[in-house]
């Protein structure tokens, strides 16, 4: 198996068969993503495009309890200033953009918690597959009092549609596997860990037989679609006022020091 990119926080392999595989590894913080962590996965993106021998790629969290649990909260207690929000939002666009255009099918093996930037990472990928004790959701409304960006939002409304997401948002409930997999969040749900380990390998063997333009075109042709009014590099994007409404307000540092001290918010919504 060769190795390529990787830390101790995130490891990536590829073997023989052209199967890359990346697994967040940090089980003892339910593998919460640092940014270098995020910035890992544009490089480890960078790696598959520059080795035609990739065919497929399986996305995974180490241990039992988690996929990834969004973002390390602790690293928000550096924001102060408005390109710190816009520029996060982007960084995190650049992270699930470089997912999208992978020219290899990508699929996410889903165990255990799957919520806030974990969820993006998921909801990224082409195919998703959980096990029955997976749980999904971006429970912001009740813990950090940020939002997400509009285009998390539009490729989170394309999968479920905007009424669902209004619902997971708006109570911060998580979504069982089975609801998951009834609304189309998920395309298949697994008994265990090693029912998912088993069934991701085999349906990335399966991928890696197939017509590899046939699946490019098909991913880009869609990348298209659901792009075709983003804004020019560099010009202002819609909602980041809404972004920097959330983001640059007391609540949201409420809501971080909340969590972190372990006590209910007090919101103000201001």
């Amino acid at each position: 198996m060769n190795a390529a990119p990787a830390t101790d926080e995130l490891l990536f392999t590829t073997d023989e068969a052209g199967i890359a595989r990346i697994v967040l590894n940090r089980p003892q913080a339910r593998n919460a993503m640092t940014f270098a962590m995020y910035q890992g996965l544009i490089t480890c993106c960078e790696a598959i495009t520059g080795n035609p021998a990739v065919k497929a790629l399986i996305i995974t969290g180490a241990g039992d309890k988690a996929f990834a649990a969004g973002t390390d909260i602790g690293q928000f207690r550096s924001f102060n200033t408005a390109e710190d929000a816009l520029g996060y939002e982007r960084f995190m666009d650049r992270v699930l953009g470089s997912l999208e255009r992978l020219r290899v099918p990508t699929i996410a093996a889903i165990a255990g918690a799957c919520t806030g930037g974990g969820a993006a990472i998921a909801a990224a990928c082409d195919l998703r597959v959980a096990t029955r004790d997976a749980r999904f959701g971006f429970p912001i409304a009740r813990t950090l009092g940020n939002c997400l960006s509009q285009g998390n939002l539009k490729r989170l409304s394309g999968l479920i549609g905007p009424a669902r997401v209004k619902d997971i948002i708006f109570t911060a409930r998580l979504v069982g596997a089975e609801e998951a997999l009834a609304i189309g969040l998920v395309g298949e749900v697994v008994e265990d860990r090693a029912a998912l380990t088993e069934r991701v390998d085999n349906l990335a063997h399966l991928l890696a037989g197939h017509a590899p333009l046939t699946m490019q075109a098909t991913k880009e042709g869609l990348r298209r679609l659901a792009e075709e009014d983003a804004p020019p590099e560099g010009e202002a994007h819609p909602g980041d006022d809404l972004i920097l409404m959330c983001y640059m307000s007391g609540d949201f540092r409420e809501g971080m020091e909340a969590f972190l001290g372990k006590r209910p918010p007090n919101w103000s919504g201001r």
